[in-house]
C-alpha cells in the first residue's frame, strides 16, 4: 500500500529538493577533520559513489571552510552541508565558500544581528538552513519547564529556533529533532509534524555500533516513515559512514518506499527444508549490492515445496527449494528447475534480465 507522506514545503539543497514532492534523501557525515581537505574530498567522492545524497562536514575553524570548494573542483556533485556551532562568521564564510546548506542552531549563534547576518548570507547564495535540536542542546528555560528532554521539550525548542529565522522572513528551513531514545524521536517528530510544514530530517543520534544502531534507527526512522513523516534521513552509526548509507536504504526499502534495488524475502526454514537455505541466502545477500537493477524488485528465497511456490509467486522472482534443487519462479510462473549448486548464479542472471 502506498504511504501518504505529510505535505511539506519544498526546499532546494544544491541540485536536490527536500520535501514531500521528492524522494527521501539519505545523508551521512564525515568524521575526518575538514581541515584535512584531501582526505575529506576523497571520502566525499567515495560516499557519493556509495549512494549518499547529502554529506556533512563539521566546520570548527577557517581551515575547514576550504573543503567545500575543493570537493566541488574535484567533481563531487552531491550537496555538501556545513555544520556550524556558535561562530556566525564561519557560517557566513561557508555560505560564500561553496557549501550547499548551513546547519546551525540560531539560538547559539548569538544576537539577532548575528542571526540576521547568517540569514542574509544564505539568502544571497540561495542556501537553506537546517536547524538541529537534540537532547543535549535544549535551552535552560525549556529544560526547566519540562524537567527533562521530553518529546514536547524537543519540539518546542525546534519551533523556537525556527521562529528566530522567521523573524527575518527566512523560511528555507529544514528541521531535525534527534535523541538517542527512539521513542522520544518518534513522539517529538510527530508533535512537530502537526505544528509546521517544514521538511523534517529524521534519525536517532548516538545510536551506537551497527548491531545496536541499526536496530534503534529502524525502530525510530521506520515508525516515522510509516506515518508519512520524514523527508531526509540519517542512520548514525559508530562505523564507516558507508554503512550508514546501506542501512538507511535498507530501512527505506523495508518500509516500502520506492527505492531502487532488491527487497529480499526468505523463510526462516523448518523441518521440511531440504536445501541449505541459510548458506544460499548468505551468498545471495553478499552479492546483492553488485546486481545491476534499475528499479525496485522483490526476490524470494523459500526453503520448501509446500509453501514456497505460493509465497515465491508474490515476488518478482524467486526460488522454492526441493531436495538438492529448486524451482525458479518468475512473475508467478514456474520457469525451470535449478540444481542446488547453481541457484545463486542462475538467480542473479535471471534478475539482471528483468
Amino acid at each position: 500500500m502506498q504511504i501518504s507522506r505529510r505535505k511539506t514545503a519544498q526546499i532546494k539543497v544544491g541540485s536536490l529538493y527536500i520535501g514531500s514532492d521528492h524522494p527521501i534523501a539519505v545523508q551521512s557525515m564525515s568524521a575526518i577533520p575538514a581541515s584535512k581537505v584531501d582526505e575529506c574530498v576523497k571520502q566525499a567522492a567515495e560516499m557519493q559513489a556509495a549512494g549518499c545524497d547529502i554529506f556533512r562536514f563539521a566546520v570548527p575553524d577557517k581551515n575547514a571552510v576550504k573543503v567545500f570548494e575543493a570537493a566541488k573542483k574535484a567533481g563531487v556533485t552531491m550537496p555538501l552541508v556545513a555544520d556550524i556551532h556558535f561562530d556566525h562568521k564561519l557560517a557566513i564564510e561557508c555560505a560564500y565558500g561553496g557549501a550547499d546548506k548551513i546547519r546551525i542552531n540560531p539560538g547559539n549563534i548569538g544576537s539577532d544581528d548575528k542571526v540576521r547576518e547568517v540569514v542574509k548570507a544564505c539568502r544571497a547564495n540561495g542556501l537553506p538552513i537546517r536547524i538541529g535540536v537534540n537532547s543535549g542542546s535544549l535551552e535552560k528555560e525549556i529544560l526547566a519547564k519540562y524537567g527533562s528532554p521530553t518529546p514536547e521539550a524537543l519540539a518546542e525548542s525546534a519551533l523556537y529556533h525556527a521562529s528566530l529565522l522567521e523573524k527575518f522572513d527566512f523560511y528555507e528551513t529544514i528541521i531535525s529533532i534527534k535523541s538517542s531514545n527512539s521513542k522520544n524521536v518518534i513522539e517529538a517528530n510527530r508533535i512537530l509534524a502537526e505544528k509546521c510544514d517544514y521538511p523534517l530530517h529524521i534519525g536517532v543520534t548516538e545510536a551506537g555500533s551497527p548491531k545496536t544502531g541499526i536496530l534503534k534507527s529502524a525502530v525510530g526512522i521506520g515508525a516515522l516513515l510509516t506515518d508519512g513523516i520524514g523527508d531526509t534521513v540519517r542512520v548514525s552509526l559508530t562505523a564507516d559512514p558507508k554503512e550508514e548509507i546501506k542501512a538507511a536504504r535498507d530501512i527505506l526499502k523495508a518500509v516500502g518506499y520506492n527505492a531502487n534495488g532488491i527487497n529480499l524475502v526468505s523463510c526462516p526454514t523448518c523441518g521440511r527444508t531440504q536445501i541449505d537455505l541459510v548458506s544460499l541466502v548468505n551468498e545471495f545477500e553478499s552479492r546483492m549490492d553488485g546486481i545491476k537493477i534499475s528499479r525496485p524488485i522483490t526476490v524470494a528465497l523459500m526453503g520448501c515445496a509446500v509453501n514456497g511456490p505460493g509465497e515465491a509467486r508474490e515476488a518478482d522472482i524467486g526460488i522454492a527449494g526441493g531436495k538438492g534443487e529448486a524451482l525458479l519462479i518468475k512473475k508467478g510462473e514456474i520457469i525451470r528447475k535449478i540444481s542446488e549448486e547453481n541457484i545463486v548464479c542462475e538467480l542473479i542472471s535471471e534478475i539482471e534480465k528483468l
